[in-house]
């Protein structure tokens, strides 16, 4: 999940006023410069993608010490630190009218990085990554009309059946939690719209993540009272909020002044894939040819979707 990363439809920020002796109409760019701005941007999102699905696979390593809940408690810790450094939000002079959504958007913060680092536990990388993935492919599907998005949704709906149906070795709580997450995600969506027409800039982010790490602090400290953490584990909790957090965010900011929003989006729909890539090379969690097959069809869903749409 990119926690605490803008969305697609996120709007930039206003850029700096033309000086009174410039033109009133900027120049365009030169073709040239716009395809490299392009490639970095493509570029960025390639490296964005894989740092988010590394940091996930790293953060696991220290589940036998610290458990999911100690590695997302140090990962709400760093996305805190890190978007409190980039809005500095002015927490004293939001009102109560802009607070409840904010309060909203940090309780689904951390419920979504809880659910999603559980089901990791449960049931591995891309199959938890894949569910959670169903909950903005269904926000992104909810609203069209046309028959080529019910295709995609049928699609989709398919994959998640073919990951989800019965075996002997099926984990239903590890399921139950990745759908969990979906959902905090499609709320996580929701609610940033709100917070955003509301907060200024990032600041209601800012300001959601350090309510969510606020609450994480007694569950901190209770993780490292009952097991006391090793310096390998912290590392590995601290280097998933970085990478996980820290770079996506970053990134995010860098790549949608470079390429069209919906570009953003589209290449958003690779991470379940990437996910799955990385927990088999990574984590050596390998998949069979039905769940890979499952996979495809939900990345396909939404590459077609946003294709149709352009």
């Amino acid at each position: 999940m990119r926690a605490a990363t803008l969305p697609a439809s996120a709007p930039l920020p206003a850029s700096a006023p033309l000086s009174s002796s410039a033109s009133s109409s900027p120049s365009p760019t030169p073709p040239e410069e716009s395809a490299r701005r392009r490639l970095a941007g493509v570029a960025t999102m390639i490296g964005s993608g894989l740092s988010n699905q590394t940091g996930a696979a790293i953060g696991s390593l220290a589940f036998p010490v610290l458990g999911p809940v100690g590695v997302v408690a140090v990962r709400q810790y760093v996305a805190a630190v890190v978007l409190t450094a980039v809005a500095r939000p002015k927490l004293r002079s939001l009102t109560w009218w802009q607070w409840r959504p904010v309060l909203a958007l940090a309780l689904v913060f951390g419920t979504m990085n809880l659910s999603l680092y559980t089901a990791i536990d449960r049931i591995g990388l891309g199959l938890a990554v894949t569910l959670e993935f169903l909950g903005p492919l269904a926000i992104a599907l909810s609203g069209a009309r046309r028959r080529i998005d019910a295709v995609c949704a049928l699609c989709a709906a398919a994959g998640a059946v073919t990951l989800m149906r019965p075996q002997p070795s099926t984990d239903y709580l590890g399921l139950g939690l990745g759908l969990l997450a979906a959902c905090c995600w499609a709320s996580y969506i929701l609610l940033n719209r709100t917070v955003g027409s509301r907060v200024p800039g990032a600041q209601g982010a800012a300001a959601a993540s350090l309510v969510s790490a606020a609450m994480f602090l007694p569950v901190g400290a209770a993780v490292a009272l009952s097991h006391p953490p090793t310096l390998t584990a912290v590392g590995c909790a601290v280097v998933a909020g970085v990478l996980s957090s820290a770079v996506p965010y970053l990134a995010d900011l860098f790549t949608l002044r470079r390429v069209p929003a919906q570009a953003f989006g589209l290449f958003m729909s690779v991470n379940p894939l990437l996910a799955a890539l990385v927990g088999w090379i990574g984590l050596g969690q390998g998949l069979g040819a039905l769940e890979w097959a499952a996979i495809g069809a939900v990345v396909a869903a939404n590459s077609v979707s946003m294709l149709a749409r352009r």
